[in-house]
């Protein structure tokens, strides 16, 4: 399994595996997209992260008795956060191109690289992501879709504390015990809305198989690396490393959905990784 191979080769570099972790899960985005014509964005998250949580509750099988109260609580924290997260996401995705949905999304981890700093040249950065944020919000030729851009912005908020929650977690727990019981209380998130919108097409085998690729690809592998590389960097390094994720969506959405991106949004997209470079420059990586 993913969730051992982060765990059992601690000479690769953690900031390689931020990087993998990135392009996972943006190109499981861009397949999730393609179920959401049969499944809704709550039936395409509903399997995303109910499939998910099998596959860690089996790989881990995390046990609850004998865990300190406090740290349940930051389990269950967590996997509220991470259901948020993904929900509000796939949500936002329905409306809103998946490259201009991850940059403005990631205002959230560049949120928290610069709320980290104490360096004043940080206000340059804030300022050039906003205008970066802005541009993608109103494209010249019409405007994002408002329920979209709000969807968005929750799931900036929900990846702001999944950052801070993640690194807690991997400290209070070992290997991947405290993702697998996280990962069961997000799934509580879009149950409702997943049901209601899926219905009976969520047993369609054709459709499992894909939600159980996309469930791999975006929550399995990505979140594994992210919990073992956040054990060995700092956050606001780990925040850093994100930034190429509004690229590598941008490319998953070019690739697998056929999304083309304007002048305009590709230099939107470039003053917020630029912004988040500048942010957290100037801080070493500790790896290992």
């Amino acid at each position: 399994m993913t969730t051992g191979v982060a765990e059992r080769s601690p000479r690769v570099p953690a900031p390689l595996l931020v990087l993998a972790a990135a392009s996972s899960v943006q190109f499981g985005a861009a397949l999730a997209a393609t179920l959401f014509h049969r499944l809704g964005p709550g039936g395409a998250s509903l399997l995303r992260v109910g499939l998910g949580a099998v596959i860690l509750v089996v790989a881990w099988r995390p046990r609850i008795r004998g865990v300190p109260a406090a740290d349940l609580r930051l389990a269950a924290t967590l996997g509220l956060v991470l259901g948020g997260m993904n929900f509000a996401f796939y949500e936002a995705l329905a409306r809103v191109p998946l490259g201009i949905a991850v940059t403005i999304e990631f205002a959230g981890p560049l949120g928290v690289a610069v709320a980290l700093s104490r360096r004043r040249l940080d206000i340059v950065w804030i300022v050039l992501a906003a205008g970066g944020i802005v541009l993608l919000a109103d494209r010249g030729h019409g405007s994002l879709d408002p329920t979209g851009l709000v969807l968005v912005l929750v799931a900036a908020a929900c990846w702001a504390a999944y950052i801070l929650l993640a690194e807690r977690a991997g400290r209070r727990f070992t290997g991947g015990n405290g993702l697998a019981l996280a990962m069961i209380v997000a799934t509580l998130v879009p149950l409702g809305p997943g049901l209601a919108q899926g219905g009976s097409q969520l047993l369609v085998p054709g459709l499992l198989a894909q939600g159980l690729a996309v469930a791999l690809l975006s929550s399995v592998i990505p979140y594994s690396l992210e919990m073992e590389s956040l054990r060995r960097m700092p956050r606001e390094v780990f925040g850093v490393l994100m930034s190429l994720e509004p690229a590598l969506a941008a490319l998953a959405g070019f690739v697998v959905l056929h999304q083309h991106l304007s002048g305009r949004d590709v230099l939107a997209i470039a003053l917020v990784i630029a912004a988040s470079v500048g942010a957290t420059r100037a801080r070493p990586a500790i790896d290992g």
